[in-house]
């Protein structure tokens, strides 16, 4: 669970993997944004290995800081990019309303953290086989209370059924992530990446595109346009 530089390098090959298997099966362009998350996932695994390196002293500590910024920057956008991704195949209007409520609240956790970031910097250390990040801002509890709240929430709110799990699972991950380590809930919670990533390729695999009344798929690289 991302206790090396290995690890992480090993995880983020098996998403990208996973990543490539979702965008292959993308049948409308608003699904886009939801098969892209593992790549970010993917992406993300591969951003910790440097800092792992970093920690290890392979890297220079700019080149380490640098890495846990991003690392951290990526992370904490999600409360707003989650709700976003899961309304664009959203076709309830009522959810649509409800996700679009989670993504402003999100953005908020998002602007919060970023700007603790920015002024306190990420102060990444090795713990226990995980790394600590340490952004010192207030009320963190409630902050992780929405942070959860904007990105589970997303995918509860969510039509499909496969989505739902996700945010089911999601839930049980975090409170098990909390309960084991809290302080490295950011970077263990990258292992629990795959298995939500595997879950959203599951569903743009099987979900029968063929009965949705309300797009038409995308071919020949032109729009997707919306039946009446």
């Amino acid at each position: 669970m991302c206790f090396s530089a290995e690890a992480d390098i090993a995880l983020g090959l098996a998403v990208g993997v996973v990543g490539i298997d979702a965008l292959r099966h993308v049948q409308h362009r608003r699904e886009l944004p939801l098969a892209a998350l593992p790549m970010l996932f993917a992406a993300h695994q591969f951003i910790e290995a440097f800092v792992w390196w970093g920690l290890d002293g392979q890297l220079s500590e700019a080149a380490a800081n640098t890495a846990a910024y991003l690392y951290l920057g990526i992370a904490f956008v999600l409360p707003f990019v989650v709700p976003m991704t899961v309304r664009a195949i959203e076709t309830d209007e009522t959810r649509r309303r409800v996700m679009l409520g989670l993504a402003l609240l999100g953005a908020v956790v998002s602007a919060v953290l970023l700007t603790a970031l920015v002024r306190n910097g990420p102060s990444p250390a090795a713990e226990d086989l995980h790394v600590s990040y340490s952004v010192r801002v207030s009320n963190g509890l409630l902050l992780t209370l929405l942070y959860v709240l904007a990105t589970c929430g997303a995918f509860l709110a969510a039509s499909p059924r496969r989505l739902v799990v996700v945010g089911a699972l999601n839930l049980v991950a975090v409170a098990l992530l909390g309960w084991l380590n809290t302080t490295g809930v950011i970077s263990l919670w990258c292992a629990w990446a795959a298995v939500v990533s595997v879950l959203i390729a599951l569903h743009l695999r099987t979900e029968n595109h063929a009965e949705s009344p309300h797009f038409a798929p995308v071919r020949g690289g032109g729009d997707a346009r919306a039946h009446p």
